[in-house]
This record gives structure tokens, C-alpha cells and sequence, in this order.
């Protein structure tokens, strides 16, 4: 019922305007049934004699007897337990007018407004105004008190009504006129609470009236609840009169009321279950998450950690392409994954601590922490093998470079080399004449000239295959057998050699003839030769750039080679003018054999064909620099296109962190503002992910063009990566500690203009914006809140109590999660140990123990198999078999989980 003052006011909307008002509405819509005032005469007759027997008398003819106002007056000082004034004795109407007046003036008193009733209609025997007064008087002294989970009157009489007889099949309370017609409610309310007056297995729906017998009769002979119905006339009345019927349901509502207190404790302990059953479950939901994620992060760590390859550049491309497809597919649900054991973790904490229960220790190795340290450590991972991919690329790059120049250098070697040793082991001038002996003494000397021009080589071979040992080239073995073979003929040449020019200088002092044209030839076309030959491996030599600055480092080189050719053409103009002296001479003199050079196998011929070779690959160098100069060139572009791209990406992203770590702190409007808002940008984020897969597919353009630095940016995609990946992590968090937030204010009844005082103060503290505070900090928090904190020896005690509540592991700072806590604790009330087990008691009925039987009877069965399932056996004397200890049941709930 709705209290106004003192007044009572409506009674829940069951007659707005009064009794008399409501019977004349009624009368007007055609809906007042007469079979309703005869079952309220029966109905409210039987009432007020189940009151006045307990003063010795009672009434007939309810509107006769109440004429005189003395039995009215006696039915208030009973039901109600005070005295009233003194009656007036005399028998003239106006005395009678009087005592009724003055227990209207009692009910008025009650705060009961009385509409259209008078002392006079009482006086005259009026019936409907009669019936009218006893039901104002019920509604107030019998039905007024009845409250079921804050409803009151006809609402909380009728929920009552409907838990009572739920479990009962064919029984389905919905209003007070049809519901009781066929008495099965009436037997059901009696079983529930006395099983043993009733066997209601054997009541039938189709016998209305025998239930309604039964119950009335049971009701009266063992319960002391007199017949206030008439079988007959509820079951004759299409609609029985709903105030008839509610005053003899509230005569059983009072008769049960001591029931009400087990119903209450066992609403309390459903209550706790819940609360612990649903935290278990997150629990194990936990650990099966954080074993899932640990066991990948341990299957994959290996695999990153390894660092064998087959030596191969496509053997490294096919790693790194693997490498890709893992942060591409398989990562990404993984850091859902994380993030969810987060949220997952931090929810459960705050439901055990909104619960009063200990704070959820997982088991060892899966700790948040130690979740956070193997993601840590499988980042460095991934960070490593990156880098040792792409260094291993170009270490390979660089071998095949080197190999393929080795093969270059020596095959050009070997060539000249070929026929050399048995050139100087012949014994051709031990029949030569003087000319021929000074022509071979030339020629000698004109092939150590050579031999010393090839050094340089020889040990650029060796120098080479030195570089390949050191970068472990996977077929180093045949290029060192290669490099010694080189190296072994290169010995015995000089060896040959010398022992031939001595054998030549053994001939020169009989042969004295010396062809110095031919031997100005000779040394001429010798050097001459060895830069035809050295120029022709340059122009054909291979290279390797990264840059546009090298590729034009390569383009200068070679022009300024270019301009140099001038002069080679007058030097080769020059040898080939000596040839054509030596054709005049010996045409001259006619000499025999004059032709053939004795110091050079070297010809004017061979000269020309490689000068022209040289011409020819001047332009294919011209052609190869140029395209080398593009390929470059678009590498620039990939350089500036990922630059661009990155340098817009990685400040995006560290704007959305600075704007959620904002709304993290509390500073925009209410927590619902501040989810909204988070929601707003969690969507943002995840609708600006093909961004960053764009970003993406450039880098692995820069990456497969071997583009291994980038000055355009500070950026790379890993740290991009990165920040992406913590931006995630970061808006899911916060999400979750928002949640969190919102959860702690409803749940401990705390309203937003206290929770944003909490922040305020919290965050005016917060100076550097951490989300924490220093002790100190903190104290002056509190001290803004209204908390008393001296400067004393006490007030010191004092705040150390609070610091260990607020940093249990005196870490040396709290975050608001832990402050907002402590001061919901301290405004609000919390469900504790001692709560539960006074809510078993009730149920046990004082025992010091519960019985299986009981536990199945006032709880729900899920809630019931819980518990018995649960509860230890009662150890102390006098108890049945099958006795169960709820009190170390309820302090187990607040204490260490199996968990």
C-alpha cells in the first residue's frame, strides 16, 4: 500500500474512490454480481467472530450487532491491541451515534481515509455501508502488512499466493475470483506448509467442492482458521467475490507467517549460490582459456626461435612468406584471445570482490602476469626472427653474388692459363736460330709481364672464396678445391717461368738478334691486352645497389671510364701502326718468317676483336646501369608510398590510445557516456583496419624489392604492429573496466553523482594521469572526500588500515579500481558469512545442522543439489544420519575456492 502522511491512500489501486464509490462504479458498468454482498456478509461475519471470540462473544447479523457501536468498538481494541474510549452506556440513538463515531474516529486515527461512510448509516443497519466499514478495517489490520519483495497489500498477498503453490500441478494463481473456485489453491497452501494434514496426490480437479471442504474443514479443525466461505457459493457464482476471498487467504497468509522467515533465509542463500556457481564457471572458463593461449605460445616459440634455413635465398623467401601468413591468420585470433582472458579475468575479479569473496588466484603459470610475460617474450620472438629473416636474406643475396662472380673471375683465368705450362716446359729454342732465340727470350719476357699483370686477379679469386668461407656458402667446398687448384697451377707457372728465362739467358749470349719492332709490339700489346681484358669484365662484371645513390655512384663510375676511351683509341691506333711497320719491313726486305712475332702470340687481329667487343658492351652497360637506375628508382616510390601511409597511420594511432586512455580516466560524462563513447571508438578502430592492411601489402612490396631501410619515416611495420595490436588491447580494457564500473555502481547501490565525486577527486590527484596514486596522494584524497585523517601518531595507524585494504601487495600505488572499492564498501552494505548462516538456521529451525530432506523442500532444486552435493557431514552429538554442516558450508563460500 501507497503511504501519503499518515494516509492510506488507494490500497494499491484496489478502490481508488472509497469503498462506496468503487461499489457504485461497479453497479454502473453492470459489473456488481449480488451473490458478491451475501459471501461478504458470510466472508466478514466469520472474520470478525474469529477476532471477538477471543474477548468471549461474537455477532449474528453483521448489520445489526455493529448498531450500537460497543461490539465495534471491542473488535478494534482486539485486532488492534489498544484501548479505546470509554463507551457510552445509554440506549438512545445519539449514544449509539457516538461509540460509532468514536471507532471511526479510531480507524481514521490509523491513517484510513473514510469515503461516504457515517456513524448514522451504521446506527440505521445499512448493510453495503456495514460491509463497506469491516472491509476498511480488514484492509487496514490484516492485509495492510503484507509485503512480499517490496509489494504490498493485494500484489504481495497474491505473489505469496503463487510461489506458494507453484510447485503444484493443476494450481495457477492469478487473481482472487477464479483462482480458488476449485479449492486445489486452498489445499495446496495447507501441504506446502503442513504436508501432513493433507495428501494432496489423491485431490482431483474435477471435485471442486470436495476440495473445498477438505481445505476449509482442515483449516478449521487444525489450523484455528474459521469457514469464512461456502463451498456452494463459490463454486454457483460465476465470479466469487474477490474480497471475500482475499480476507480468508490473508487468515492463512497470517496462520503460515512464521513460514515467511525460512522463505526469506532461503531466498538469501539462492542468492549467495548463484553467486558462487556463476564465479566458478568463470574460473574454469579462465583456466581453460589461459592453458589454450599458453599451450600455442609454447608450440609456436620454437618455431620462431629456429634459425636453421637450407642456405637457399628461396628457401629464406618461402620462411618469410611462412612468417607472413602466421601474423596475417593465426596471431590475430590469438590477441582476441588475450584480450578476452583479460576482460574474462577482470570481471570475475570484480564480481568475488562486489560479492565479498577472496580474490581469484589462478593456478600457477597462469597468471595474468605470466600470461602478459609469455606474450612478451613471444613478441621478442617474432621481433627476432624478423630480423634474422631479412639479414639471412642478404647475407644469402650477397652469396650468390659472390659465387656467381667467383665462376666469372675463374673461368676468365682458367681460359688464359690454359696451355701455359706446356708452353714453358718446351724445349722449341734448343733449335732456334740467333733471331729466334732473342724472339723467344722476348716472348718470355713479354709473358712474365703478363703472368705479373694476372697476379691481380689470382688473388681477387682468393679474396673472393676467403668472403664466401666467411659467409659460409653452402657449396664452399668445391669453390676452395676450385680456388687451391688455381692457386697450385698459379705456383708452377712461376716456378716455369723462372727456370725458362734462365734457359733463354743461357741462349742470349750466342743469339743476339733482337726485332725491336716486334718487341715493341709485344710490350705494348701486352698491357694493351690486359685492359681489353680487364675492361670486358668490368663491363660484364655483375653488381649489387640498394640505392639510388650507389646505382649513381656505378652511372658516374662508368661515365667517367667513357671518358677515357679517347686515349685507348690512340694507344690501340699506335700497336696497330707497329704491325703495319713490321708488314712494310718484311715486304721490304723479304724476310722469311719475318711476320710472326717471336715475343707475343698476341695479334693485331686479336687486338682489333677485342677492341671491338670493348665498343660493344660500352652501350649494353649504358643499357644494364639504366634499367638498374629504374628498378631504384621505383624502390624510392615504395620507400615514399609506405612513409606516407605509415606516417599517417602511427599518429592516428597514438591519438585514438591518448583519446581512450582519456575516457578511461573518467573525464567525459557519465559511465554510460563513457562506454557509448568507447563502443564509438572500438567500432572506429576496427573500421580502419584495412589501413593498416594496405600498409600491410606495401611493406611486403618493400620487402620482396629487398628494401631493407627507409629514411622517410620513423616508422616500421612492426612497430606499427605493435601499436595496433596495443590499441586493441588497450579500447578492450578499458571496456571492460568501464563494465566493471557500472557493475560495482549498480550492484552496491552507489549513484552516478557519487561515483562521478569518486572520480573527480580521484583524477584531481592523478596529476601525471597514471590511473594511480601514491600514498600520499591518496591521503589527500580522502581528505577532500570528508575522511578525518590527523596528523597524529593515530591518524597515521589509520591510513596504514586503509593502505592495506586499498594495496593489499604493497605495490606503493593504488588504482581507481581498488579505490573505487574501498569507498563503495564504505557506503554500502554487503552480504557476509554470518548473513548465510543465519539464513540456514532459519531453514534448519535452530538446529545446528540441515537435513537433505529440508534443503530439497525450501530451496530450488539446483540450488538444493548444490548444497548437498557440497556440505560436509555434521560431526556434533545428537544429530540424525545424513546430518549436513552448513555453517562451515557458508564460511566456506567466503574463503578459498577449489580453485
Amino acid at each position: 500500500m501507497m503511504m501519503d502522511n499518515g494516509v492510506i491512500n488507494n490500497y494499491d489501486g484496489l478502490y481508488p474512490d472509497g469503498y462506496m464509490e468503487q461499489e457504485e462504479e461497479w453497479e454502473r458498468e453492470g459489473l456488481l454480481d449480488p451473490a458478491w454482498e451475501k459471501q461478504q456478509k458470510k466472508t466478514f461475519t466469520a472474520w470478525c467472530n474469529s477476532h471477538l471470540r477471543k474477548a468471549g462473544t461474537g455477532i449474528e447479523n453483521i448489520e445489526d450487532d455493529f448498531r450500537n457501536g460497543l461490539k465495534l468498538m471491542l473488535l478494534l481494541e482486539v485486532i488492534s491491541g489498544e484501548t479505546l474510549p470509554k463507551p457510552d452506556r445509554g440506549k438512545m440513538r445519539f449514544h449509539k451515534i457516538a461509540n460509532v463515531n468514536k471507532a471511526l474516529d479510531f480507524i481514521a486515527s490509523k491513517g484510513v481515509k473514510l469515503v461516504s461512510i457515517g456513524a448514522e448509516e451504521i446506527v440505521d443497519g445499512n448493510l453495503k455501508m456495514t460491509l463497506g466499514m469491516i472491509w476498511t478495517i480488514i484492509l487496514r489490520f490484516a492485509i495492510q502488512d503484507i509485503s512480499v519483495e517490496e509489494m504490498t497489500a493485494k500484489e504481495g498477498l497474491l505473489l505469496w499466493c503463487q510461489r506458494k503453490t507453484a510447485p503444484y500441478k493443476n494450481v495457477n494463481v492469478q487473481n482472487f475470483h477464479l483462482s480458488f473456485k476449485d479449492g486445489l489453491a486452498f489445499c495446496a497452501l495447507i501441504h506446502r506448509h503442513r504436508p501432513d494434514l493433507i495428501d494432496y496426490s489423491k485431490l482431483s480437479k474435477d471435485n471442486p467442492l470436495e476440495n473445498l471442504n477438505t481445505a476449509f474443514d482442515v483449516a478449521e479443525k487444525y489450523l484455528d482458521i474459521p469457514r469464512m466461505l461456502d463451498p456452494d457459493d463459490l463454486q454457483n457464482t460465476a465470479m466469487p467475490d474477490e474480497r471475500a476471498v482475499m480476507t480468508y487467504v490473508s487468515s492463512y497468509y497470517h496462520c503460515f507467517s512464521g513460514a515467511q522467515k525460512a522463505e526469506t533465509a532461503a531466498n538469501r542463500i539462492c542468492k549467495v549460490l548463484k553467486v558462487n556457481q556463476e564465479n566458478e564457471r568463470l574460473m574454469e572458463e579462465y583456466e581453460r582459456l589461459a592453458s589454450d593461449l599458453l599451450d600455442w605460445i609454447r608450440r609456436t616459440m620454437p618455431w620462431l626461435n629456429s634459425r636453421q634455413t637450407d642456405n637457399s635465398l628461396a628457401g629464406c623467401q618461402k620462411k618469410l612468406e611462412d612468417y607472413r601468413t602466421y601474423r596475417r591468420k593465426h596471431k590475430p585470433p590469438r590477441v582476441e584471445q588475450k584480450a578476452k582472458l583479460e576482460t574474462n579475468f577482470n570481471t570475475l575479479q570484480t564480481k568475488l570482490r562486489l560479492s565479498n569473496r577472496p580474490a581469484y588466484m589462478p593456478t600457477e603459470g597462469k597468471m595474468v602476469s605470466d600470461i602478459a610475460q609469455a606474450w612478451k617474450g613471444l613478441e621478442i620472438a617474432e621481433k627476432a626472427f624478423e630480423e634474422w629473416l631479412l639479414s639471412e636474406m642478404m647475407r644469402l643475396e650477397r652469396l650468390e653474388y659472390l659465387a656467381q662472380k667467383f665462376k666469372h673471375k675463374a673461368d676468365i683465368h682458367e681460359d688464359w692459363t690454359r696451355g701455359k705450362e706446356e708452353m714453358l716446359q718446351s724445349q722449341d729454342f734448343r733449335q732456334c736460330k740467333l733471331n729466334d732465340i732473342k724472339a723467344l727470350k722476348k716472348k718470355h719476357e713479354a709473358f712474365e709481364s703478363d703472368l705479373a699483370a694476372h697476379q691481380d686477379r689470382v688473388e681477387q679469386i682468393a679474396a673472393i672464396a676467403q668472403e664466401l668461407n666467411t659467409l659460409e656458402y653452402h657449396e664452399v667446398a668445391s669453390v676452395n678445391a676450385r680456388c687451391q687448384r688455381i692457386c697450385s697451377q698459379w705456383d708452377r707457372l712461376g716456378a716455369l717461368t723462372q727456370r725458362r728465362r734462365h734457359a733463354l739467358d743461357d741462349a742470349e749470349r750466342v743469339l743476339e738478334q733482337i726485332d725491336l719492332l716486334h718487341l715493341e709490339f709485344a710490350k705494348r700489346a701486352a698491357p694493351f691486352n690486359n685492359w681489353l681484358d680487364g675492361t670486358r669484365e668490368d663491363l660484364v662484371d655483375m653488381f649489387i645497389v640498394h640505392t639510388i645513390e650507389e646505382i649513381s655512384g656505378l652511372m658516374d663510375a662508368h661515365a667517367r671510364f667513357k671518358a677515357t676511351l679517347g686515349e685507348a683509341d690512340k694507344e690501340y691506333q699506335a700497336i696497330v701502326n707497329l704491325v703495319h711497320q713490321v708488314e712494310s719491313i718484311v715486304k721490304q726486305h723479304q724476310i722469311p718468317g719475318g711476320l710472326e712475332n717471336p715475343y707475343t702470340t698476341l695479334t693485331a687481329h686479336e687486338l682489333n676483336r677485342k677492341w671491338s667487343d670493348v665498343r660493344q658492351l660500352v652501350p649494353q652497360r649504358d643499357a644494364t646501369l639504366a634499367a638498374e637506375l629504374r628498378k631504384q628508382q621505383n624502390n624510392e616510390n615504395l620507400r615514399r608510398q609506405f612513409a606516407e601511409k605509415a606516417n599517417a597511420v602511427g599518429p592516428w594511432i597514438e591519438r585514438q590510445m591518448d583519446a581512450v586512455t582519456a575516457i578511461g580516466m573518467g573525464l567525459q560524462g557519465s559511465l554510460e557516456d563513457q562506454l557509448r563513447r568507447l563502443k564509438e571508438y572500438e567500432a572506429g578502430v576496427y573500421a580502419y583496419k584495412p589501413h593498416i592492411e594496405e600498409l600491410e601489402r606495401i611493406h611486403q612490396a618493400v620487402q620482396e624489392g629487398m628494401i631493407f631501410e627507409n629514411r622517410y619515416s620513423q616508422y616500421t611495420m612492426e612497430t606499427l604492429r605493435v601499436g595496433w595490436e596495443q590499441l586493441l588491447t588497450s579500447i578492450n580494457r578499458t571496456i571492460n573496466e568501464v563494465e566493471n564500473q557500472i557493475l560495482t555502481r549498480d550492484s552496491k547501490g552507489i549513484t552516478q553523482e557519487q561515483l562521478t565525486e569518486f572520480r573527480a577527486s580521484f583524477n584531481h590527484f592523478d596529476k601525471n594521469r597514471t590511473g594511480r596514486l601514491l600514498p600520499e596522494e591518496l591521503k589527500s584524497c580522502l581528505v577532500s572526500l570528508g575522511y578525518s585523517i590527523g596528523k597524529d601518531r593515530q591518524g597515521e595507524l589509520d591510513f596504514q588500515r586503509i593502505l592495506a585494504v586499498v594495496d593489499p601487495n604493497n605495490t606503493g600505488y593504488v588504482s581507481f579500481d581498488s579505490f573505487l572499492d574501498f569507498m563503495t564498501r564504505e557506503s554500502t552494505d554487503t552480504d557476509t558469512a554470518e548473513q548465510v548462516i543465519d539464513s540456514f538456521r532459519i531453514l534448519a529451525g535452530d538446529k545446528p545442522y540441515i537435513t537433505a530432506e529440508e534443503l530439497r523442500r525450501e530451496l530450488p532444486p539446483d540450488q538444493a543439489e548444490y548444497c548437498v552435493a557440497r556440505m560436509p557431514p555434521y560431526r556434533g552429538p545428537g544429530a540424525p544420519p545424513g546430518s549436513l554442516d552448513y555453517m562451515a558450508f557458508s564460511t566456506a563460500l567466503y574463503g578459498e575456492t577449489d580453485l
